[in-house]
């Protein structure tokens, strides 16, 4: 059965995308911990990121450098933080989590935003990129 974010790539669950490559995908997580919280996967469903090949491993990191710039122009913030978690879905994901403090990356503390909130901070990213 694929993955919730397979699904999203495979365009079955509508996704607030930031950016897309034909390997990777970016779009917001609609339970940020902040926001501006973005997850950054390969499409290729593998489920642990230290499973992914070298290259799509490199080409990962290299994507989310990219998007990481964006949210931090967008959206007021020290730092954007990097979290690898994996045990949530079982899909490699990189967490950007947009940082004013650590309390910024407690994945127990989740922010409810509507979707026309998510859509408009999707749009600000955007403009970044």
């Amino acid at each position: 059965m694929p993955s919730i974010f397979s699904r999203i790539v495979a365009g079955e669950i509508p996704a607030h995308k930031i950016a897309e490559t034909d390997d990777y995908l970016a779009f917001l997580d609609v339970m940020p911990t902040a926001t501006g919280h973005t997850l950054v996967i390969p499409k290729k469903e593998v489920d642990y990121i230290f499973d992914l090949d070298d290259d799509l491993y490199a080409g990962l990191m290299a994507f989310a450098k990219k998007v990481a710039p964006a949210i931090e122009k967008a959206i007021p913030c020290k730092r954007i933080g990097v979290a690898v978690v994996g045990l949530e879905v079982p899909h490699a994901h990189i967490h950007l989590i947009p940082l004013n403090s650590i309390a910024d990356m407690n994945f127990y503390n989740k922010l409810k935003p509507s979707q026309q909130e998510l859509a408009q901070t999707a749009a600000l990213i955007r403009q970044h990129l």
